[in-house]
Formats: structure tokens, C-alpha cells, sequence
């Protein structure tokens, strides 16, 4: 089977999977997403992310599945099962459909089942770190049938697969309990700042707490997960509601991670997205002096 990559969804992860991909030597991207031709500025970015990685975007889902064999869905997590309902008509037994969104394990069995309807072969993936960083090297679970069959096919252009193949969903189970904890420290540290600077015992936190877990440099931590929140609330936000779903889907109720959501949707209603664009925040103390000066006590 030759490789004809396509993109559903050609937002921050998926542009810069694309991105790596095409430094590694893939050549003949596709992608399909609904914003790509706006007259906005989110259009705007994602004809210029197409460019950069010579992604060629097309104006349908019929088109993205004639153009593509291999079909790496990355959507929003609340996007991701219409995204599959969408495309399932166009799909037939020549493609393989890989979900890479956040979302519960249920909602994994769902677009599985989608995907299998239409003929195509589904596998389930789950991320297992921020793409940017790694671009298309981030650490990926695979799960399914057709998981070694995509993995031939992308490995060799450097994408980190570890392949397993169990009951559908249990790839999605292991990053969204990996959330509970990774948002959730997260949380803890953004709101610890927050009431530390105001204080201005901050410093003495952090050395307490390195004390206490030896090698973890919170301070140095604190600037990079706070960034990420000040960045990535929004969709922090809506992964955690598919943590919540995950936790109910085993009858554990997600009292932590309701928190979490109220958190990273707090993150996004005081507008730092819009303060520090994508490249977010250097220090806590940036994002500790924007909030007392736009949300005071």
C-alpha cells in the first residue's frame, strides 16, 4: 500500500504533524478542514501552515478521501465523532482512518464503529504529549487490527508508535487518566501562583516544594504549565470534559476533573489567549501580574 497522507482537520496539532512530516520527506499532504477558506484570521493561519509544510488543502471531505489513503483525524475533541460521521460516506476499504483526538474511550468505540461501517479500517490513537514540541515524533499509542498496517507506513518517516491491540478504547483510557493527573497539576500549580504572588511567597513555595519532590524544579515548571494554560485553555477545557465522560463511562465520578474544566474555561474567560497569542507567556509572574491587573481580587 503506497502512502497518500491526508489531514481531517488542520489545526495546531495537525499542522505541525504535517509539518514534521514533510521535513522527514513526505511529500503529497491533503487536508480538509472547515475554517481553511474563511475570510478570517483563523483562515488565514491555516492556508499559511498549509503552505509552510506544502500541504495541499482541498474544499470537501469527498476530496480529501479521493486525494488520501491514510486519513489522521485531528479535530476538536467535541468535533470528533461528526467529523467521522461526515467523512464515513466517502471511505472504503483502500483507507485507513486514524483518530488522534482526546476523547473518551466510549466516544473511540463510537467512531470506531463509524469507520468500520463504511468499509474503512479504524485505528485508534492516542497522544501521548503536546505536538508542538515533538511535531510528528510526539509519542503515539496505537490500538486496532489495522494499527501495524499504519504503523509500517508512517514509522519510517519518524512517527513514534507504540503499537498495542487490545479492546477498543483502552488506548483512550491511558491518556485520559493521564489527564486527570498532567491538568491537573496544572490546575493546582496555576491556582498555588496565583495566590503566592499575590502574597509574594512564591519563591519560598516552590523551594518547599522541591524539598519535598526532589528533582522536580517547580519553579521552573510553573512557567511552563501556566503558559500552557494561559494558551491552551480552551481546549485543555474541552479534553477534560472528555476526561469527565471517561470517568463516568467507569462509574468513578470526575470530582477532580469538573474542577479541572472550571479551571481551564476560567483560563480562557480572562482573554490570555488573546493577551500572548500562540506563543503564550515566559514566566508565571507574566501571567500572575495580567490577571491582578484585568481581574482583581
Amino acid at each position: 500500500m503506497s502512502l497518500k497522507l491526508g489531514f481531517v482537520g488542520f489545526g495546531e496539532a495537525g499542522s505541525h504533524i504535517a509539518k514534521g512530516l514533510a521535513a522527514a520527506g513526505l511529500t503529497g499532504l491533503a487536508a480538509y478542514d472547515i475554517h481553511a477558506f474563511d475570510v478570517t484570521a483563523k483562515g488565514e493561519t491555516i492556508r499559511q501552515r498549509a503552505a509552510e509544510s506544502g500541504t495541499r488543502l482541498v474544499q470537501s471531505n469527498a476530496e480529501l478521501a479521493a486525494a488520501a489513503n491514510v486519513l489522521l483525524s485531528v479535530v476538536t475533541a467535541n468535533s470528533a465523532e461528526q467529523a467521522a460521521s461526515q467523512i464515513a460516506p466517502h471511505l472504503n476499504a483502500s483507507h485507513i482512518y486514524a483518530d488522534l483526538n482526546s476523547v473518551s474511550p466510549g466516544t473511540k468505540q463510537r467512531i470506531d464503529a463509524i469507520i468500520r461501517q463504511s468499509g474503512a479500517r479504524s485505528v485508534e490513537v492516542a497522544v501521548m504529549a503536546p505536538v508542538p514540541p515533538y511535531l510528528h515524533k510526539a509519542p503515539m499509542l496505537l490500538n486496532g487490527p489495522a494499527a501495524p498496517a499504519l504503523a509500517a507506513l508512517l514509522v519510517p518517516y519518524g512517527m513514534k508508535f507504540q503499537v498495542i491491540n487490545d479492546k477498543p478504547g483502552v488506548a483512550a483510557a491511558t491518556k485520559m487518566c493521564r489527564s486527570v493527573i498532567v491538568k491537573g497539576i496544572e490546575s493546582l500549580v496555576m491556582e498555588s501562583m496565583l495566590a503566592s504572588t499575590y502574597y509574594g511567597a512564591d519563591n519560598r513555595v516552590w523551594a518547599s516544594l522541591d524539598e519535598t519532590f526532589p528533582g522536580m524544579n517547580w519553579k521552573k515548571l510553573a512557567d511552563y504549565v501556566v503558559g500552557r494554560v494561559a494558551v491552551h485553555g480552551e481546549r485543555r477545557a474541552r479534553e477534560m470534559e472528555e476526561v469527565c465522560a471517561t470517568l463516568e463511562e467507569a462509574g468513578v465520578a470526575p470530582t477532580m476533573s469538573r474542577a479541572i474544566v472550571e479551571r481551564m474555561d476560567w483560563s480562557v474567560e480572562q482573554g490570555m489567549r488573546e493577551k500572548w497569542g500562540a506563543e503564550g507567556p515566559k514566566t508565571y509572574a507574566e501571567v500572575a501580574e495580567f490577571v491582578r491587573q484585568t481581574a482583581p481580587a
